[in-house]
């Protein structure tokens, strides 16, 4: 499930940790998804509260908006992998449960499967594997022989709807993410690229008071129709460095070529999370790379004593 404000945007902190003991409440087995997002295995939740899935999923509902004011969208299935993708195609406010998982999956874009990333997407379409089906028609040797053994099977096992997979309570979180959402569908470059800074010093200052850095980006751009299109970037190093990461988003934004796009929303997630003391900062010469470290810090220890508003780019304030 996803939890949403009204008019878009994630909850706060605050109110996210609020939600998930909410749905701890149903079920002890809560996974976290940052930003705005939780796994919730609610097999005995059914027996106990006597409901089926849509009966529980409203109950939910109905308590995340009157405790918290946030609406949910959540999809249902009988794995995470369906789970995660009913979630991704239900609208606001609704539930989608997922019954034949192959006839959910049929005719479904190759890269709809959660956790196939571009690159093995377009490896699979070039043999014509362009949809789910087509996949899953295909027999796991050949699958094998284009990615390669592990990934292979894994994916042919993702295309007839199945996942190893389980919901781990509290699991350590892998990647964070964020997401800004335009008040309208936004063609202006220089908000795009404003908003993509903010996405970038967020996930950096979160990183940073946490002491993880990450070792790869993925940006997601959700048009006015409502599809969207992911690109990902591996960093040169680990980092949590905000001008690191918003130079790498600039670069995602840029390498997909949009031209007079209507966009909806920008989400960027941070992913293969690290301690920070175990990644390997390349030395410079550079005074000015230093500098901003320095800077940086002390606004890390303004933000911990007055707020996270406590200091902001110049281009973020008005």
């Amino acid at each position: 499930m996803r939890f949403r404000r009204p008019g878009g945007g994630a909850p706060d902190g605050a109110a996210y940790a609020g939600l998930l003991a909410m749905a701890g409440a149903f079920t002890p087995v809560v996974e976290a998804v940052p930003p705005d997002g939780a796994l919730v295995d609610v097999r005995g939740a059914l027996r106990y509260f006597g409901r089926d899935a849509t009966g529980l999923a409203s109950l939910i509902r109905v308590r995340a908006l009157a405790l918290y004011g946030v609406d949910c969208v959540i999809g249902a299935g009988p794995n995470p992998l369906l789970a995660r993708m009913a979630a991704r195609e239900a609208g606001p406010g609704t539930t989608l449960v997922v019954g034949d998982p192959a006839e959910f999956l049929a005719g479904r874009p190759v890269a709809a499967l959660h956790g196939i990333g571009p690159a093995t997407a377009r490896a699979l379409c070039g043999y014509g594997l362009d949809t789910v089906d087509r996949v899953a028609a295909a027999p796991l040797a050949v699958l094998q022989r284009i990615l390669g053994a592990r990934a292979g099977r894994e994916v042919y096992e993702k295309a007839h709807g199945a996942d190893r997979t389980r919901v781990v309570p509290n699991a350590a979180a892998r990647s964070v993410a964020a997401e800004r959402t335009f008040s309208r569908d936004e063609l202006d470059r220089t908000r795009h690229h404003r908003a993509l800074l903010s996405l970038g010093e967020e996930l950096g200052v979160r990183m940073r008071a946490e002491g993880q850095v990450c070792r790869s980006l993925t940006l997601t751009v959700r048009y006015a129709d409502r599809t969207t299109t992911a690109k990902s970037r591996t960093l040169s190093e680990p980092t949590a460095h905000s001008a690191a990461l918003t130079g790498a988003a600039y670069r995602l934004l840029d390498g997909l070529g949009l031209q007079r796009a209507r966009v909806r929303a920008l989400a960027l997630r941070a992913e293969g999370l690290i301690p920070a003391e175990r990644a390997a900062h390349q030395l410079t010469l550079d005074p000015a790379d230093e500098k901003a470290r320095r800077i940086e810090a002390a606004a890390d220890r303004a933000r911990a004593r007055f707020g996270p508003r406590a200091v902001i780019p110049g281009s973020l304030a008005a």
